[in-house]
């Protein structure tokens, strides 16, 4: 009788240990925090997004976000940094990770950015829509601020209007790469440089309203820069559910107030 008690006590002791493992593995993994990377360009917009996402979904506190070039965090990612959702700024690295099976699927376009040209409002520079006032202060400003575009899409655009208005050649020793689109427009807005090429959507930013002036450039004179993302194998549902937040219908509208077109 006393072995079998004796058994029956240590299964019973098994039992709750197995429990209070599972109990705190759970706690440590709700404690956990879901990390989710997003490209520079969308800073502003996405601050205003999350503040909406965070409403919705007041659990997402323990979301930590990080903002670099897109070409650095997917680099990241492929090295096993872990980022559940990927808010890239072109298609191209979101579809490598694809590629590389490091993804939940193919992802979604949430948006289409636009380049602007900027100056620094002491500069005294004119902007204007005339593709040769444009030429003579890109001519007369001596550097020029623009992102990496071996890391960043919106420097690789900003290589590819330089082409397309045949200023490349004479221009291109004159230009100061920035290992992101945020710190190209720093570097203008701080005076730094007098003339960059940025994102609207950066350029459009309440924040740098007294610092810079901007104009849209035409956007027949780049490639569309479609930008995807993209969620890791077995994401944290919190993920999921910001993926899913940004497509619907209020991330959309504040996209477009921040200098973006949204699929349809």
């Amino acid at each position: 009788m006393l072995a079998g008690y004796k058994l029956i006590s240590m299964k019973k002791s098994i039992r709750l240990l197995g429990l209070l493992v599972c109990s705190v593995l759970a706690s440590l993994s709700y404690a956990q925090p879901v990390t989710i990377a997003v490209a520079s360009n969308l800073k502003p917009a996405f601050e205003e997004i999350y503040k909406g996402f965070r409403q919705v979904h007041p659990q997402s506190k323990s979301i930590r976000i990080v903002y670099g070039s897109s070409g650095n965090l997917a680099s990241q990612m492929k090295q096993g940094a872990p980022y559940d959702l990927f808010i890239a700024a072109d298609e191209s690295y979101p579809l490598r990770l694809v590629e590389a099976g490091l993804t939940r699927d193919r992802g979604a376009v949430y948006a289409i950015g636009h380049l602007a040209l900027i100056t620094n409002s002491a500069a005294g520079l004119v902007l204007s829509s005339d593709p040769e006032i444009l030429k003579a202060v890109l001519r007369g400003s001596g550097k020029i601020a623009i992102a990496n575009p071996d890391l960043a899409p919106y420097g690789r655009a900003s290589v590819q209007y330089l082409q397309a208005i045949k200023m490349w050649a004479e221009l291109q020793e004159r230009l100061i790469y920035a290992e992101n689109i945020s710190i190209a427009t720093v570097y203008v807005s701080s005076g730094a440089v007098k003339v960059g090429i940025t994102a609207l959507s950066l350029a459009k930013s309440s924040e740098l309203a007294s610092t810079i002036q901007y104009i849209a450039l035409p956007d027949d004179l780049y490639a569309p820069i479609q930008q995807r993302m993209v969620l890791r194998r077995d994401p944290a549902p919190s993920a999921i559910a910001l993926y899913d937040y940004l497509q619907g219908a209020a991330a959309k509208q504040v996209l477009v107030r921040n200098g973006y077109s949204v699929p349809r």
